[in-house]
């Protein structure tokens, strides 16, 4: 038997249970299936630690940060449970390099917008942070940064989606999505539903589970099966990755804690320093503190893989926290495994073809707008519910500038598509 509902989301991680947690709120009927059980390590929402903080320079990334700050407060007072925690900020780099250019943007634009921040030399941020060496002018960010909790994140958008009236179901596995008419038609493990939107929040799955129904969205009549799957490769490019984060213990406990805590950090040492990448970190209670370089994992297949240590890249971990991390140990050290899904650009994707609203390539900096991009997806989600047949050609939202998330930007730039 078939079942009917209104909107489904497919995908449980932190932006399908945010889209859920939204729509639910607007008591509209919602329906949430996730392949794996609660608490899964599967995707990238899982663990104990993902910074928020609002540095960025561009106004859409801002508006969406600054709207995530009030919605995780609201859902913290709706869950009844801590999820965000405000440590501060800093940001530095080497002053000749671009990225310290994007942090004097990243001041401006605080500075326009009344986000509480200060500038502070090396020896000063030395002195207040004694477990980390700077470079460069250090931008703290100091009243709208910190670290947030992503499994219990993730729990209490699926617990208040539920509260709300949606239906949320675990180890439900999504096998077939095709359109039919102005509905999409989703074949699970557990059988048939017709949904008059779907929204799908896969993360590195996306390729695979949108490839066919995405292609058919732009043109009904197009290819299907190995060709359409080729099609929206080029439609929808994404690179999944296998990051290599650690946690570190500290030197002396009480660094996490005190009247100074050990703050979520960003660092570009320069690309003659002999690491892949800048640097990100922050403090995860209980583990000790998580440090990162950012996008430099091996591809991979989200379903084979192997979750080993990869040994050139810790290798130059513990190299940094030697070198600029003194507070830490880097002989003691815990590896972590987890996935970017990341697009050419490192820009979201957060739009619509006809009834399937899309939401993936967050490469590696989405968790911390998790409630504002719900509520995009929410918006999209009616939208495609009341409008199904309109293919926009750009998020039609109450923001135009979310035209930067628009699935029509690969297909100007096919020349920079990775295969």
């Amino acid at each position: 038997m078939t079942e009917h509902v209104d909107h489904l989301v497919v995908g449980g991680g932190v932006m399908g249970s945010a889209a859920a947690w939204q729509l639910a709120r607007r008591g509209r009927e919602v329906v949430l299936l996730e392949r794996f059980g609660p608490g899964h390590d599967h995707g990238a929402s899982h663990g104990s630690s993902r910074i928020y903080r609002t540095s960025y320079p561009e106004p859409v990334y801002l508006d969406l940060a600054q709207e995530a700050l009030t919605l995780w407060r609201l859902l913290e007072a709706e869950s009844d449970e801590a999820l965000l925690e405000v440590t501060g900020g800093v940001s530095h780099a080497r002053p000749d390099l671009p990225t310290a250019r994007r942090t004097e943007q990243i001041a401006r634009a605080f500075a326009a917008r009344g986000v509480p921040f200060e500038w502070l030399d090396p020896a000063e941020a030395a002195r207040r942070w004694p477990g980390i060496r700077f470079e460069g002018r250090v931008l703290h960010e100091t009243a709208t940064a910190g670290r947030l909790h992503a499994d219990r994140a993730v729990s209490a958008l699926q617990r208040r989606a539920a509260a709300h009236g949606g239906d949320v179901r675990h180890e439900t596995a999504v096998r077939h999505l095709e359109l039919a008419g102005d509905r999409v038609r989703v074949v699970t493990q557990r059988g048939e539903i017709l949904a008059r939107s779907v929204v799908v929040a896969v993360g590195a799955w996306s390729a695979g589970v949108l490839a066919e129904v995405l292609d058919d969205a732009r043109d009904p009549s197009g290819p299907s099966g190995r060709a359409g799957r080729a099609a929206a490769d080029q439609f929808l490019p994404l690179v999944v990755t296998q990051e290599q984060p650690a946690h570190f213990a500290p030197r002396d406990p009480a660094v996490l804690a005190g009247t100074a805590p050990w703050p979520s950090f960003t660092h570009d040492p320069g690309p003659d320093a002999g690491f892949p990448s800048g640097v990100y970190g922050l403090a995860a209670p209980g583990e000790g503190v998580k440090v990162g370089f950012h996008a430099v994992g091996p591809r991979v297949d989200p379903d084979r893989r192997d979750r080993t240590p990869e040994p050139e890249q810790l290798a130059a971990l513990r190299r940094y926290v030697r070198t600029w991390l003194p507070g830490l140990d880097p002989d003691a050290y815990e590896p972590v495994s987890c996935t970017y899904t990341t697009t050419p650009d490192h820009d979201f994707v957060l739009d619509r073809r006809g009834p399937v609203v899309v939401a993936a390539g967050f490469s590696g900096h989405g968790f911390k707008f998790a409630p504002a991009v719900g509520r995009v997806l929410a918006d999209l989600a009616d939208l495609a519910r009341d409008r199904p047949h309109a293919t926009p050609t750009a998020t039609p939202t109450v923001r135009p500038d979310l035209a930067r998330f628009a699935l029509a930007r690969f297909a100007a730039a096919r020349s920079l598509v990775a295969p």
